[in-house]
This record gives C-alpha cells, structure tokens and sequence, in this order.
C-alpha cells in the first residue's frame, strides 16, 4: 500500500514489455494477471491514452508473466492469459497483483460473514460474478505516466513521469466558471471513473486519487508492502486493512423510507457552530423513545410490524447536531450508535455498515459556486456541519482531527452577506450539499453526454417486437435526453454480423455499413458513427423511423454479443459515455459466445446451481469499459436461459445497470411492453453523471473493507463509476479498527465527483455523525434493523456465488441466532422463557425469514436461474427502500379506503390504509386486498367481495366477470375508483421502476405468487414465521 498521490515503493516496467497483454504483431492472447515481486523494479506504468492506437507504441513483446490472478474469491486461481483482446488497435497497461487463494473458513455452522479470504496482500476481489469492486485488475488507460516516444490525444493532460503531488496536497483556488445554471441540479447524476489500482503489494499513482485527494483509509500505516493481516478483526464480520476487502466486494444498497425529522434541502443558516467541542460531557441523559427500552417476548408479540412504513431509529444526538444530520434515505448506518471498539461490536453480533444512495432525485440542493473548496489538509474531508471551530481562523476536522486554517474567502457568507462567519457558511449548514468543481477537480475537460445503442435484431429478437417500442421510445424522448449541444448519439445492431450507421450531416438517409469479420473487429469509418444530436437529428429520427421495418423479414437466429460490444466499446474509447445494450437471446457466435446451463431440475436445490460466469469475457471487457468511461446497461427481453450470471457482468463491473424482462412478447404479454416503454422513458430522461469517482472516508479508527454495488474499486477506496444514476444504491461494510475512546462522535462522508450532462464538474457531498457508546446495551438499541437486513443481504448474495445457497442461508439465520443470543447473555439480566429481543431488533427474525423466501435465496420453488441471478443483482444495485419492500412486501385492504388520514399532494387526496402482516389469517373473503411487492402490484379480490367494489371500482357486475387477464383499473367517475386510481398511482410515482398491476381471482393463475409472498405462512420448503421463531428459540436458548 502506498499513500495515495504517491508511487508505491517498488515500482513497475518501463517500456513496451510493460504492457502486459498489449497485442502482439500475431495476435496473441491478452493477459492481465499479477506481476511477479521479481519484476517489481523500474520506475514508473506506462499506458496508453483513450483513443490512442496500437501502432504509436512498438509493442511487440508480451510480459512474460502468465497472468493469474484470483478472479473468483473462492478456492481456485483461474488462469486469465486465454482471453483473446478486442483486436490489434487496443494497449491494456499491466496490473500488479499478488495471486492469492483465499482460504475459505468453514466451521460446523456456516456463517456469512465468516467466508472471506483475509490475505490483505490481493485486492479485494470479487468473489464470483456478484462483487465489483474487487481484485480485477482494472484497464489502465490514460492515467499514467506516457512515454516520451509517441503521441498522445489532446482528451488529457499529459502526467509528467517525475514525481508527482501528493494526494494530501491543499488545492489552489481557481475561479471556476459554470457552463450552465448552478441550480440545473436535477438534470444531471451520473459518474465516471478513475484509473487506479490497488493490488495488495503496491498501489499505481492515480491521477483521480490525487484530485479528490486520498484518505487517511491509504496513508502511511498500511506502507508494508505486503501486509499480513490474519486475525479476523470481527466476530464473523471479518475485517481487513482498510480498504482491502478481499471478503465481499460491491454490493449496491440503497436508502430507507423517508423520515420527517431530517433536513432535504437548505437549512436555515442561523445555527451556532457545533462540533464534538460544543457537546456535553455525556450524551447518556438523552432521552430515548420509552418505546426503545422494551424487551419483548416474540413469542408472546408476534404482531409486531408497524401498521405505517417503518421509519429509520433517529440517532441518540443532542438534537441541534440530528437537526443538521444527512437525511437516511440518502446515508445510513446499520448500527446508530457506534460501538467504542471492535471487541464490543464482535461482542453485539451485528454487522456494521453503510447503506448509501448518493444520487437520489433531491426537491432541494444547495449548490456552492466558490473558488475555494474548504477540505482538510491532511485527510481531505469536505468541511460539513459537524467540524469544530476553535475560533473563526481555524477549524478541527471531524475525521482526523486535524487543525485547519479557515481561508480568507471563507470568511464571507454570501447567504447572509456578512463577514468573519466561517460556520454560517452553508457548507457548514448542511449535510448534503454540491460544489462547482474548479479545473483542479478535471483530467480532461469535461466530457459531452455520449449515447450509443445497441441492438439485437436476430429473428428471435425481431420476433418479440421489442424494437417497435424502443424506438418509439426513443423517438418520443430525443428532446428529452440529458446533455446539452454537445451531445452525441450512436446506434449498432448485430446479428451474425455487426452493422454500423452513418448518420453524417447532409446524407439524404442513414447508410448502414456491415462488419462480417467478427473475429478481427474493427469501426469501418473514423467518424459520423457518433454523430452531434442536435446536427443530424432528422437523421437519427429517419434510421429510428425504419430500424424496426429493416429486419422485419430476416431469418438469422445467430447472436453476436461479444464482438458488438467489442466494437461498441471501441466506439465509445475515445470519449466515454453510457451504451444501452439489448439482447434477447443466449448469444452464440463469435467471442463471448455462451452454451445453456440450467437444467430445470435443478431449480429448487440449494446445492448445483450455476451463479457464477461460465466466461471472464464481459468481466474483463467491462474493465476496459470502466478505464474508458463507458458504463454498459444490459436489457434483457428473453423467454428462455441467456445465462444472466455471465452476462451481468458487463453491467456490474462498469457501473451500468440491469434490466430484465422475462418472456417479453408485444402480442402474447402486452403488460411486458407498457412496463418497457415507461421504464424506458425514466431510464432516458433521468439526470446522468459522466466519469465520475466515489470516496467515502470515515471518522480515524473506523475502516471500510468491502464494498458492494456495481462499480469497480480502482485504489483501496475509490469507487470508479463511468456513469452515476439516481436509481442506484452502494453498501460498505466497516469495522473499528482503533479504540474510538476519546471521541464522542463519528463522521462518515461519502464525495461523488461526476460531470454532468450540461458539462459541469460537479462534487456532491454527504456527511452523517453519529454517537460512539461503550455499553453494549446501546448498541442494540440503536440497532437499524432495515439497514442490517439489506447489508445482510449482501453479503448473502457474495457468499452464495462464492460458496453456496445452503451457506448463505445458514449465515443469515446465523446472525439472528448469533445477535439474539449475544442479547441474552450479555445484556439480559435474567434469562426469562420465550424469545427475549431488543424493540429496536423486533423485526430482525421477520426481515430475515423475508430474505429466506426472497427470490434469491428461496428454494424449493421453480425459479427460473435468470430470475434468481436478477433478484441477486438487484440485492446489489437497489436502494435500501427498494430493496426491503420488494424482500417484505406491504399489504392493503383497499375496499374500503376512505380519505380519513389521507395525505394531500398537488391537489390529490391520497389515502393511507394501514399496512398488515403478510399472512392469509389478515385476508377476507369479502373483501379487496393489495399486495405492494416492489416490483409489481398484485391486487386479489376476495369471492365474496362487495358489489360496491366490483361496480364502482372494478367496473364489472359479479365476481365470474372479473376478467383473467385484467391488469389495468377502468377510470370511473366514482369516488372509490378514484382514491384507489389516486393511491396506486401514488405507489408507483415512489419508485424509478414500473410495477405492472394484475388483478387476481381466487382461480387465478397468479394466485401463487400472491400466496408465496405471504412472509409469514408456511410453504412446502419453508418454515412459517413462528416455526422460524421457535427455530431462533431453540438455538438462542442452548
């Protein structure tokens, strides 16, 4: 490890043989594997710029390491040197890496947490295909130092090969003049990525790193070159060095049901400084909620699920610092009161984390425009509301307690116009703000929004009707794209051969150019493939007008996925920008090429079933996307296996996304194509942050050791995500790694560079605080039950794919027995009969038996193999408030909603029935019932279900006419048509998904799904909630 900004002592080739798997004049293999310590000599990587090409380097001699490297978490070391390059025209720098085998620790009762390799020496890695983020080593492109023979692109400033500033270094002032409307904060929040890889034994200077300046999380107490780190530093949570989490890499997890009591948007700036030294002695005298103390018998109180949405514990905080804490829905910790050392938390049995949704849709953000970036010196935190000032010259940074100057320029507030008010500043009023990047904060300038398409048009593909709606789709939002006069936009579409189009200004129509070769691809035009939208729009609007007719009559069933992502990313090298891919089949042709693997009675085991890529091709593809700053957003519209566990890769190691739509047909399931088109329509038109980077530093003694989400992890803690969506959550799993004893509070800041689609370099700052305890018993108090389920559940869905189903189901009951048993014997002061919880913990066996049941990880049922891979990656990619109502649905009465406790929004009265247990005891035959899972709405009408609601809802006259296949509601000119339209267009309005409705009669096929929602009943393959808790008991109780 090294300290960031600085190269790692050690070193690396110079020269061509440097370019580890850089093609050969023969075309040889491409490797990118660990470089042994005995090459661990020269001074400095090379690598080439984006859309540099291969003959500007002599690069005819191969490393002559075999590159290996752990790409799978588990037991194996998995060659990596016969993955044949995308062609001749591309250079992949050389990764240095330790190739480490992960011991897997296995114990009578496997546990999650327990399953990580500990060997800080290798990179985090991804433990089979569900952890971005880990040991890959990542394409280093155009972020080193570039020999002095040969040109270079004018995208990037040329690193000089001498020594370089450290990533601790104080950055200037330069005035920073915004191309657009600081207050456009809504168009734009997507990020790119930073070049820069950790891997165990040295650390390669990154130039991202030292423009958002490292944390201590990579400073000098890690400078053993190859650390050996193998105590496990939580009870079944292992830890590593900061930032090595070679245990469970990326999941993405998102944030809470909204909370009242948290600020959004601007505060009023009238505040007295606060920081550690402005509280009192002790923050014991706080009052919690009385409801908080309770021990409850969850035997006796199984009833115990809130009738309202469950809203996040509010932090035991003097109430001025909660007042300006970041809101949850945004950033989230699994424990609200942070144990003093790790010996207390191994002792709670709970796993600590984060849960974060950095990029969610906010009604209010303070934007500062300022030449003057206040941060720490030494560690490099935003300054934020919970700093100290000693006096109005110098402040204290809350993470490492470093002593500041307070710049002059700081000194004046520009809300209240006054001067020598450092702590009114509004960077000091709120958790959540966004600054205006100067130029010290860019590699390049800013890239334009670049979008490029690519479709399947394979028989089967055209035979779904799919493209009829994406471009209609397309059609309708051009205008609505985000980006501004420079954005550009592309289309490719495959079969058995790859098409491009020339949409070149002052063509009469598109020309379509055909690439055949699809063992050698290459772009058969240098230019007009991606063309200015706003030039050759009329162009784009004739080839979306005819694509759908051109393939209309063809009869090729191949699929070429691999080489058109080859070529789309060839493409897209030179700038960055997001590719929209859709494929509809297994692709069988060319690199890439996948063969069936789910055998259908399989599907309900625990045991042989194939979670991890059966290829490293989209893997190692998505790292070259990554280096590049294209993000992939894979969407799948197929009826039969097209291996998602492979597939996914593309998007998850590239910070895309994943859409899946199972069956799609534009005749046979007409509910598939509305759920597309207005999914479609949110995906095109939300904000979107270009080549951005993520950092979340935390409070000195904490450390983060894995992270889980869809990203890459470029240094021990930079996240690199080409693109940034609002619709995508993180979770980080941390432990205490220094005794937090002289310290009241914590701080955790997460700071998202990105560039948005109006050409802004932007940084958005989210900063939390948090009390520190030594009393166990306040540990679990502040338990946040949902945060710790949705961390749970990824860490469940890493330790299937690196171990097994069975495992990752044994760990989650684990760690309810294990929590509740710590509960009991160290906190309860006599051990009474039943299943004595915390009130904060009420809901943990119910959340966990959820998860049980949740598609990823339910057995005995037929999921299809694809189903279970995209609940996986969407465990992974959701915010947490997404990711709980899809684990524990919510269920409603809706015949009889009335406008009692209704909420008023825009002028709709929108009713709030209570939410009930999911048991069939809760439903009626007489009566209408809800289910809000998530993804889709199911709404069962009970057979003897009031006439009133058939009529005046349903619009039919009897139970026998409710129609099959109904899924939409008639719009009737009654009142209770009304409030149920009202309530559930509201449901859907809460989220970026679609959920499509059926309507459902007691014969109806969909009944099943219903049924199998209901949590808390007994199914053939699993145990009912209360056989779950008298399991609990039993095993607390021993």
């Amino acid at each position: 490890m090294s300290q960031p900004g600085i190269p790692a002592s050690g070193g690396s080739l110079t020269g061509p043989q440097a370019q580890n798997g850089a093609a050969s004049a023969s075309g040889s293999s491409y490797t990118n594997g660990p470089i042994q310590n005995a090459l661990l000599s020269a001074q400095g990587y090379n690598s080439q710029l984006p859309g540099s090409y291969s003959h500007l380097l002599p690069a005819k001699t191969l490393n002559p390491v075999s590159g290996q490297s752990n790409y799978g978490g588990s037991q194996t070391v998995t060659p990596l040197n016969n993955y044949q390059g995308p062609g001749q025209t591309l250079h992949r720098p050389p990764v240095a890496s330790n190739a480490v085998t992960p011991s897997l620790h296995s114990g009578p009762v496997p546990r999650m947490p327990q399953h990580a390799s500990q060997n800080p020496a290798a990179t985090p890695m991804p433990s089979g295909g569900f952890h971005p983020g880990a040991n890959v080593p990542p394409p280093l492109n155009w972020q080193y130092n570039y020999p002095s023979t040969g040109s270079q692109t004018n995208h990037y400033p040329r690193v000089s090969t001498g020594p370089t500033m450290s990533g601790n270094t104080n950055l200037t002032s330069h005035q920073y003049v915004s191309s657009g409307d600081p207050s456009l904060q809504n168009n734009f929040i997507k990020s790119g990525i930073t070049p820069s890889t950790n891997n165990g034994s040295m650390m390669v200077h990154n130039r991202y790193d030292e423009i958002e300046g490292g944390g201590f999380l990579a400073t000098p107490q890690l400078t053993d070159k190859n650390p050996t780190m193998s105590r496990s530093v939580g009870y079944s949570y292992p830890s590593l060095p900061p930032g090595y989490q070679n245990t469970q890499p990326p999941s993405t997890t998102g944030m809470p049901p909204s909370s009242l009591s948290y600020p959004s948007g601007p505060q009023a700036f009238t505040q007295n400084s606060l920081g550690a030294n402005h509280l009192t002695a002790s923050m014991s005298g706080l009052s919690l909620h009385p409801d908080g103390l309770r021990v409850i018998n969850l035997l006796h109180e199984r009833n115990m699920l809130p009738s309202t949405p469950l809203q996040p514990p509010v932090p035991n905080l003097h109430e001025d610092i909660q007042r300006l804490n970041c809101n949850p829905e945004l950033f989230r910790c699994t424990l609200t009161s942070i144990p003093q050392t790790q010996a207390l938390l191994n002792k709670a049995k709970l796993p600590l984390g984060l849960l974060l949704h950095p990029f969610k849709d906010l009604m209010q953000l303070p934007v500062v425009t300022s030449s003057t970036i206040v941060r720490c010196r030494s560690c490099r935190t935003y300054i934020n509301p919970f700093v100290s000032f000693l006096d109005q010259r110098r402040w204290k940074c809350n993470l490492c307690y470093q002593v500041n100057d307070v710049p002059e320029e700081f000194m004046y507030n520009p809300l209240t116009r006054a001067y020598g008010e450092p702590h009114r500043r509004p960077e000091v009023q709120n958790a959540t703000i966004e600054f205006m990047a100067p130029s010290e904060y860019m590699l390049r300038p800013p890239q334009p929004p670049v979008y490029l398409f690519v479709f399947d048009v394979s028989h089967n593909a055209i035979e779904t009707g799919y493209l009829n709606s994406v471009c209609q789709s397309l059609l309708d939002n051009l205008d609505l794209l985000p980006g501004n006069t420079r954005t550009k936009i592309g289309f490719i579409t495959f079969d058995s051969t790859i098409h491009f189009y020339s949409l070149q200004e002052g063509l009469s129509q598109p020309q379509m150019l055909i690439v055949s070769d699809i063992e050698d691809i290459f772009i058969p035009m240098p230019e007009n493939l991606l063309v200015n939208l706003n030039e050759s729009k009329e162009l784009v609007q004739d080839l979306l007008k005819t694509l759908p007719q051109m393939f209309a009559k063809t009869l090729e069933t191949q699929s070429a996925l691999g080489p058109a992502l080859q070529a789309a990313f060839k493409l897209m090298s030179p700038t960055g920008g997001r590719m929209s891919v859709f494929q509809t089949q297994l692709p069988n042709l060319g690199v890439g090429a996948l063969k069936p693997r789910e055998e259908p009675n399989q599907r309900s085991s625990a045991k042989e079933i194939h979670l991890t890529p059966s290829t490293d091709f989209y893997k190692k593809l998505a790292l070259d996307c990554s280096g590049q700053q294209v993000a992939v957003d894979l969407f799948l519209l197929s009826g039969q296996y097209s291996d998602l566990a492979s597939l996914g890769c593309i998007s998850r190691y590239s910070a895309g996304s994943v859409y899946y739509y199972p069956s799609y047909h534009h005749q046979h399931n007409p509910v598939q194509v509305q759920k597309l088109q207005k999914e479609l329509h949110r995906y095109l038109t939300r904000k979107i942050g270009f080549e951005a980077v993520m950092r979340i530093r935390c409070t000195k003694g904490l450390s983060i050791h894995t992270f889980h989400g869809n990203f890459f992890v470029r240094s021990t803690d930079l996240l690199s995500l080409p693109n940034v969506n609002p619709d995508a959550g993180y979770a980080v799993q941390m432990s205490v790694e220094e005794s937090l004893t002289d310290t009241q509070l914590v701080s955790f800041q997460s700071a998202l560079l990105y560039t948005s689609s109006k050409g802004e370099r932007r940084i958005r700052v989210h900063t939390l605080c948090l009390p520190v305890v030594s009393n166990l018993n306040e540990v679990f108090l502040g338990a946040d039950v949902q945060a710790i389920s949705g961390l749970l559940a990824n860490m469940a869905v890493d330790r299937s794919v690196t171990a097994s189903l069975s495992d990752a189901r044994d760990a989650l009951v684990n760690a309810v027995i294990d929590s509740l048993s710590a509960y009991r014997s160290s906190v309860l002061s006599s051990h009474q009969p039943g299943l004595m919880v915390p009130f904060s913990l009420r809901l943990f066996p119910l959340f966990v038996l959820a998860l049980l049941k949740q598609k990823s990880f339910q057995t005995g049922t037929n999921a299809r193999l694809d189903e279970r891979i995209f609940a996986m990656c969407q465990v992974k990619n959701q915010p947490l408030v997404y990711l709980m109502l899809t684990t524990h649905p919510n269920l409603y009465r809706v015949d009889n909603l009335s406008d009692e406790g209704a909420l008023n929004i825009n002028d709709r009265t929108i009713p709030q029935p209570p939410i009930l247990q999911l048991s069939v005891e809760k439903l009626s035959r007489d009566g209408a019932f809800l289910m809000d899972a998530g993804s889709v709405l199911m709404l069962w009408i009970g057979k003897n279900c009031g006439q009133n609601f058939l009529s005046q809802v349903l619009g039919v006259q009897s139970y026998a006419s409710i129609p099959q296949t109904m899924t939409d509601l008639p719009d009737l000119d009654t009142p209770e048509s009304a409030r149920t339209i009202a309530f559930i267009s509201w449901l859907r309005e809460q989220r970026p998904f679609f959920p499509i409705l059926y309507i459902i009669r007691d014969e109806s096929p969909m009944k099943a799904n219903f049924l199998q929602n209901m949590v808390e009943d007994r199914t053939e393959s699993a145990f009912s909630y209360y056989e779950f808790l008298l399991h609990i008991q039993q095993q607390v109780n021993k």
